[in-house]
């Protein structure tokens, strides 16, 4: 376990260690059907509706739309929040936001704060991910994995968060990947959005080779990089976790794409630079999924894509609202999953699903055992996509006190049990009810009408809000 007393006399060693560490063994072991491959691809602020196997025809997506061709589709995918920073907390962690008290983008108003005209105040909350938390990167390392990290990290805000103050510098170097577990880090910081997606980027651990380089091929080609130089070193299992910087603001694009969807602006295409930054970002995908099987890694890799939250700035219909809203359309995600003779190909599922139960998977994948110092708020989801049973779950929950970044949203909490969804506002104390098998829009309430469904409901999600202890706004005296 980690000494967090110890921290700063630590960090450099840790580093280095990172990179010479095996399996606790020291040995480094080989390839075999209990050591598979793990490629992790998050997008950033992707929605629901932004792929053309999601259902948006104005897009091209043909990589994402071959990569759910040749593995299973959900349509019932979510997000633990509706933005960015709790989601890669929940993923790394395998516990809920509630839990870990990482409730809102790093970046966010502060803990405490209050927004004008209104009597709440948000809660204290933790704005990076603390060293002594054992991540999932951690555990495949450990146990003789080699762990690469590329993209946008968003979990090491170090400066602005224990004291509120926008002008205190870090007394502590910033816990980037290399002090989580992962062997390389290219471009992973405090960054939630890059300063540019040509080069030079100006993001502190990723110089362009070229000015002019698109930022996502510039990933893909370090993707590709570390997968070969696993494959070299002793044909090591690896675990790449890509988390895309796209299609985050800024919205930039290439330029032949750009004109591209001029061409076809209107539903579906809004904003046509952001539906270019969609394409693009698809085929730096298609770039590292064609490496993996150009080298016959395929059966051996499970390749799993989803998104941290809903989009900002896009057509969410039918979905209701966008990112940082507790509706469909903040928390509702693509997720595929492919591997190649375990998960039949061309398959869809309905089962929700949420964040926690991709690390939960990852180890049952990996054949580890959750961390003894992490609570797991997710499921295996292996049975479900080897097509051999459902999960054995009754409900999923959400929890975000925290105002986004447009401060439109309320303050809530939300539980989903079957096809009902309630959402509990902490402004008024009210809750909505709303039945997404019939209502997928969430333009029904029907708290007055079920009161016996609502006030269960209700019940579950405050006995979870118990259970984790969830920090909750307080009423200004």
């Amino acid at each position: 376990m980690k000494n967090k007393t110890a921290i700063n006399s630590l960090l450099a060693s840790l580093v280095a260690l990172s990179i010479l560490s095996t399996t606790g063994s020291g040995q480094t072991p080989q390839k075999n059907d209990k050591t598979p491959n793990i490629v992790l691809i998050m997008a950033d602020d992707l929605g629901w509706k932004d792929l053309r196997c999601y259902g948006n025809d104005k897009l091209d997506t043909p990589h994402l739309d071959r990569l759910a061709e040749q593995g299973l589709l959900f349509t019932d995918a979510y997000s633990t929040a509706p933005v960015c920073t709790p989601t890669r907390a929940a993923l790394m962690t395998g516990e809920s936001p509630a839990r870990l008290n990482i409730t809102n983008h790093a970046g966010g108003h502060p803990p405490n704060f209050r927004k004008p005209g209104t009597d709440l105040i948000t809660p204290i909350w933790l704005r990076h991910l603390p060293l002594e938390r054992v991540t999932l990167a951690e555990q495949l390392k450990q146990a003789g994995y080699a762990t690469g990290f590329v993209g946008k990290w968003h979990l090491s805000h170090r400066s602005r968060s224990d004291s509120n103050s926008d002008q205190e510098q870090p007394t502590e170097p910033e816990l980037r990947p290399e002090y989580q577990g992962f062997d390389i880090n290219i471009g992973g910081c405090r960054f939630g959005g890059p300063p540019s997606y040509f080069s030079p980027y100006r993001i502190p651990n990723l110089i362009g080779k070229t000015d002019g380089e698109y930022l996502p091929d510039r990933c893909a080609d370090e993707c590709i990089d570390f997968i070969k130089s696993a494959q070299a070193d002793g044909n090591r299992p690896f675990f790449l976790c890509w988390w895309n910087y796209s299609v985050h603001y800024p919205f930039q694009a290439p330029a032949d794409l750009i004109a591209k969807y001029d061409q076809r602006k209107g539903p579906g295409v809004e904003n046509p630079t952001y539906a270019a930054m969609i394409e693009g970002m698809d085929r730096s995908i298609g770039k590292v999924i064609q490496a993996i099987d150009q080298q016959g890694l395929g059966e051996q890799t499970l390749v799993i894509f989803t998104s941290d939250n809903g989009p900002f700035g896009s057509d969410v219909q039918p979905l209701r609202a966008e990112k940082g809203y507790l509706y469909e359309g903040g928390i509702r995600v693509p997720m595929i999953v492919r591997w190649p003779g375990r998960v039949s190909p061309s398959t869809q599922t309905s089962t929700p699903v949420i964040t926690m139960d991709i690390h939960a998977t990852i180890l049952d994948v990996t054949n580890l055992k959750p961390d003894p110092s992490n609570t797991p708020d997710g499921i295996s989801l292996l049975p479900l996509i080897k097509n051999e049973s459902q999960p054995e779950r009754e409900s999923i929950y959400f929890h975000y006190p925290n105002y986004a970044f447009h401060k439109q949203n309320r303050l809530g909490s939300a539980v989903r049990s079957g096809d009902y969804k309630l959402i509990l506002y902490y402004d008024d104390d009210s809750i909505e009810l709303y039945n997404l098998k019939d209502d997928i829009s969430e333009s029904h309430d029907l708290a007055d009408e079920l009161p016996e469904k609502a006030q269960q409901l209700r019940s579950e999600l405050e006995a979870w809000l118990k259970t984790t202890n969830a920090s909750r706004p307080q009423r200004a005296k």
